[in-house]
């Protein structure tokens, strides 16, 4: 079985994830733990659940997603994998960090960058990758089809979408990522966003003012 556990993180309230299986293997998701606090809260969830982090994964590379990085990947061993097109965005992360009065240290280590064609193994079970960009360029889902929920990042949320004022954001390819890509998917998914509550693709193709044709 998988298992989705979530931290909310930072000034910015974003949510970071740790995906994990019955066996034990963990990905942790767009780690945003800026303070150490919030740093401790993950690794004691880890450490009491005997879990062995084996992805670093970031569904885009806007600052809140990626604040700790660094510091996992150092206390896993873990390299970082995400989207050839958020190499950019990643790497201008923390000048980004600065404009916000968040200073942080960036991650420099190897990146694995993943394709549509990719599967994320924890276990026996798997998360496949669809890109949805829009908000960034290189923004990625993770997808379970046999336990039905997605790790969306900030694609769509409970009744709003992603903003696309930032550099490399599109308005007009977010809602095609949305409509291609996440609303085709079972209307009982449940999606998990990289801000506020999860909701669900039933609950969004109903309600969702920025989506509704």
């Amino acid at each position: 079985m998988l298992h989705v556990k979530s931290f909310t993180c930072s000034p910015i309230q974003e949510n970071t994830y740790i995906v994990y299986s019955s066996t034990k293997e963990a990905a942790i998701i767009d780690p945003g733990c800026y303070f150490d606090y919030e740093k401790e809260a993950l690794y004691n969830f880890i450490a009491t659940e005997g879990l062995t982090v084996t992805y670093l994964l970031n569904t885009h590379c806007h600052l809140d997603h990626v604040f700790g990085n660094k510091d996992v990947a150092a206390k896993y061993h873990v390299p970082l994998h995400t989207h050839a097109l958020e190499a950019p965005v990643l790497a201008y992360a923390t000048t980004s960090g600065l404009h916000f009065n968040l200073p942080f240290d960036n991650y420099t280590g190897t990146v694995h960058y993943l394709t549509i064609e990719d599967v994320i193994t924890l276990g026996n079970h798997t998360l496949t990758i669809l890109h949805t960009p829009g908000h960034s360029p290189g923004s990625i889902s993770f997808y379970s089809k046999e336990y039905s929920f997605i790790v969306s990042g900030d694609v769509l949320f409970k009744q709003s979408i992603g903003r696309t004022d930032l550099p490399g954001g599109n308005l007009e390819q977010l809602l095609q990522s949305i409509h291609t890509q996440l609303y085709t998917l079972p209307p009982s998914t449940t999606v998990y966003s990289g801000h506020g509550g999860p909701t669900t693709i039933a609950h969004e193709i109903a309600y969702n003012p920025y989506t509704i044709a």
